[in-house]
């Protein structure tokens, strides 16, 4: 990391990335943000907005259509299915890269893509979804940003007053939040119902505790050992209201993030010789609702 005030760069600043602008460009750090033209220009006018609660914080920062300078962390917070798009906006090489995207895929797609040191990353504890191009609704406390490996990035963004934490490995720091997130995912886009909704059903609780325990072998014969109950209790835990960005877009019509989530662990299991009955099921019924939400 440089001397002189650290540069940030933003590579989708929608609920993630607008959660994140926000308080990075509170803290004092050059934030700039890259976007479709039509976002960019908004922001530049506009600056960016993060309401939470009864609040609202709005920050004027830089927003580009391509990043043509180098910068000290790009932080990519993009979805899954815009990723190689956001990856062309891309021309200067970042110092250091750390990918905030759901799933256990991307990681290697960005390394191929991008020339600056790719970290792996995930970001918890979040809900928020983009209200419009330049306003950003929080609507949970302040996120966990889990980082592996053990680099100045961690420093910086704690430094700047986020929480964040070293995983334990690159696998550990992408399945931690993947075996919980996938069956989710699914369960919530297929009946479109809110988590504490699906926790009182006991058929729909039944088949979220089975597909955590599966995602949880998946992870387990790829090097990574959770323990089922515990993820089970982060599950029971949450708030009744929590819903997943996948759910929204599905309700919506929009391209989901089910194949880079639940698909990914499906592939993993195959690839893994790890018999998931339960998540095969919940992927193939996720597409199917996917699909009829879209017409």
């Amino acid at each position: 990391m440089t001397e002189q005030t650290p540069t940030i760069g933003i590579l989708g600043p929608g609920a993630v990335g607008g959660a994140l602008a926000v308080p990075l460009a509170e803290a004092g750090l050059d934030v700039v943000c890259i976007a479709r033209p039509a976002t960019a220009a908004a922001i530049t006018s506009q600056g960016l907005s993060l309401r939470h609660g009864s609040g609202v914080r709005t920050v004027r920062l830089r927003a580009v259509e391509g990043l043509e300078e180098t910068v000290d962390l790009l932080l990519v917070t993009v979805k899954a299915t815009g990723l190689d798009d956001a990856l062309g906006r891309i021309e200067a090489t970042p110092s250091v890269v750390l990918p905030l995207l759901n799933g256990l895929e991307h990681v290697d797609t960005i390394r191929s893509r991008l020339d600056g040191r790719v970290l792996a990353g995930s970001i918890g504890k979040l809900e928020a979804y983009r209200d419009s191009p330049t306003e950003v609704v929080q609507t949970t406390p302040a996120p966990l940003i889990t980082i592996f490996p053990e680099d100045g990035a961690a420093h910086l963004l704690s430094e700047a007053g986020l929480d964040v934490r070293v995983g334990e490995s690159e696998q550990a720091v992408l399945w931690e939040k993947t075996v919980r997130l996938a069956p989710l995912a699914a369960a919530t886009a297929i009946p479109q119902k809110a988590l504490g909704q699906l926790r009182t059903d006991s058929t729909w609780r039944s088949t979220l505790s089975a597909a955590v325990a599966e995602a949880c072998a998946v992870a387990a014969a790829d090097g990574v050992i959770l323990d089922e109950g515990a993820q089970w209790e982060i599950l029971d835990t949450m708030p009744a209201s929590v819903t997943t960005s996948t759910a929204r877009d599905a309700a919506a019509g929009r391209p989901t993030e089910l194949d880079a989530i639940l698909g990914a662990v499906v592939r993993a299991a195959k690839r893994l010789e790890v018999r998931a009955p339960t998540l095969d099921r919940l992927l193939a019924e996720a597409e199917d609702a996917c699909r009829a939400q879209s017409h």
